[in-house]
């Protein structure tokens, strides 16, 4: 009875409610600030690590293999639309990647990536982790809206367990920068103000990807595999190499295997 109102929403209001929960997560996770002013590397390493796997995982389990499914059902080969849409989603967050100033945690300032500025180290920490941010959000979306579309390979309770991935992942993303901002000089309520800031482009994007599929179904299997192409490029990018900083080679490894596990379990129990 608890779960009827919600059953019963537009698939967009789905999508923006399953958002801000992953948000609140990464608000959550953020929150640690007020009580730790650093991280052990070594759990930092883990965290990271497990983030990596889950987003593997629902690249493949929550979003790739409903799009061959219904891709099946058109008259083009099943492997096309999964194929482009991966890779333009990979590449659109190439060109992002180049374009938006950002830096990665543990790198010096001078390795900071896209456009050159002058914005605060701060400012560019946090920019690094809303850019992956985006594709976690679209993801969502996606999933809610293809909803819409009624098919057998698209269901409720897999677009919930995407969102549950998602948000447990963004627990440790959100600590993991507001420790970084705290690490910075930023005082604890500064930290965690950019801390869940970082996670508020989630509910936008979640909403933009579902309004998108559902106006446009035919191009629902390549938006599903286009979230899964930007969620790929983000952990090989930013997440597995920053989770190698600290040599804890196999801490982080062993996350990214229990994130893997942890979000197809969810997946396949739940979807």
């Amino acid at each position: 009875m608890a779960t009827e109102w919600f059953i019963g929403l537009n698939p967009i209001l789905q999508a923006l409610i399953a958002t801000l929960f992953t948000w609140f997560v990464t608000a959550l996770g953020a929150g640690v600030v007020f009580f730790f002013k650093s991280i052990n590397r070594k759990v930092l390493d883990g965290m990271l690590g497990f983030a990596a796997g889950v987003m593997i995982a629902a690249s493949f389990w929550s979003l790739l293999a409903p799009a061959i499914e219904m891709a099946e059902e058109s008259s083009l080969p099943a492997w096309f639309p999964a194929t482009t849409g991966f890779l333009l989603g990979a590449f659109f967050l190439w060109v992002v990647d180049k374009l938006l100033p950002h830096l990665h945690m543990g790198f010096p300032s001078e390795e900071a990536e896209g456009i050159k500025t002058g914005w605060q180290r701060s400012i560019l920490l946090v920019l690094a982790i809303t850019l992956h941010n985006i594709p976690e959000g679209l993801a969502v979306g996606v999933a809610f809206g293809a909803l819409a579309a009624d098919l057998p390979s698209a269901s409720l309770a897999g677009a919930v367990a995407l969102a549950i991935g998602i948000g447990i992942q963004n627990f440790p993303e959100g600590t993991a920068v507001s420790v970084s901002l705290r690490r910075e000089g930023l005082s604890r309520f500064k930290s965690f103000w950019y801390g869940q800031l970082s996670g508020v482009v989630e509910p936008v994007a979640g909403v933009i990807g579902a309004a998108v599929v559902i106006l446009i179904r035919p191009i629902l299997p390549y938006a599903l595999s286009f979230a899964a192409g930007a969620m790929i490029f983000v952990v090989v990018e930013e997440l597995i190499p920053e989770s190698q900083l600290g040599k804890n080679t196999d801490i982080a490894t062993m996350g990214a295997i229990v994130g893997f596990a942890v979000m197809m379990t969810l997946d396949v129990a739940l979807g």
